[in-house]
């Protein structure tokens, strides 16, 4: 059974806020409560692993489940990439190539494991694994990305998430008007929705005199999660709905 939620518009919107939030929640844990990135990091994956084992051995398709994971990816995502990025010293695009190469590694590796890359296909636990991994080092290498397109390449935070934007607005166009393969326009707007969501969350964060809104991470964050909490409230209520339209059909 897919245990895997439909693509639709909801999904993308949910997707975006849950990335976003990643970003801005993975800063107020490592900067403003100042807990470190390495200890940030070490909490968060720890974190995502036990959400990841409860949905790999889930049965069925649980929206609250499902997006405490995806966040859960998001954080960790954010502070792994602070890490790599700012900790060890690799830098912004040194630390983008790396995830770019693991992120190719582990798409190839599920090529060839014989599972397919299609998510509305995706069945079975080694399938699953695979769609985890892929989402965590894509939000890993996300938040790389947009600290660079943010911070190396003079675009600012409003003009990375404008380009980003773009970019998404880009492969939109191409799905509904080319033959392109939906799988490979899939997971190019899934990467591209992350640096989106890391320049958002920096944007509404940072103080004005950095190019942003000085929300800061506590008042974004909970924004935020209100925003994701209605919107997977509605995700239960819709499943739920289904769950008895079926009911009736049979009945």
């Amino acid at each position: 059974m897919n245990k895997l939620p439909q693509i639709t518009l909801a999904f993308w919107v949910m997707k975006i806020c849950a990335t976003t939030l990643g970003e801005t929640a993975g800063d107020l844990l490592s900067m403003t409560l100042n807990v470190g990135y390495a200890i940030s990091s070490m909490i968060l994956i720890s974190v995502f692993l036990l959400t990841l084992v409860t949905q790999l051995f889930s049965k069925s398709y649980n929206p609250v489940l499902y997006w405490i994971v995806i966040l859960s990816t998001s954080t960790a995502g954010t502070t792994m990439s602070d890490f790599m990025d700012r900790t060890l010293g690799l830098g912004y695009a040194s630390g983008s190539l790396i995830l770019i190469a693991i992120l190719a590694a582990i798409f190839a590796v599920w090529r060839l494991s014989g599972e397919s890359l299609n998510v509305n296909r995706v069945q079975g636990f080694r399938g699953e694994l695979f769609y985890w991994l892929a989402i965590l080092f894509s939000n890993t290498l996300g938040t790389a990305l947009g600290d660079y397109l943010a911070d190396d390449s003079g675009l600012g935070f409003a003009g990375g998430a404008l380009l980003i934007g773009s970019a998404i607005a880009l492969v939109v166009v191409l799905k509904y008007c080319t033959k392109l393969s939906p799988v490979l326009l899939f997971w190019v707007a899934f990467v591209l929705t992350r640096p989106f969501g890391a320049t958002l969350g920096d944007f509404l964060t940072k103080p004005h005199e950095k190019g942003g809104l000085d929300f800061g991470t506590v008042g974004s964050s909970a924004v935020l999660a209100g925003i994701l909490l209605v919107l997977i409230v509605g995700a239960c209520w819709a499943q739920g709905r289904d769950a008895r339209q079926g009911a009736a059909q049979l009945s």
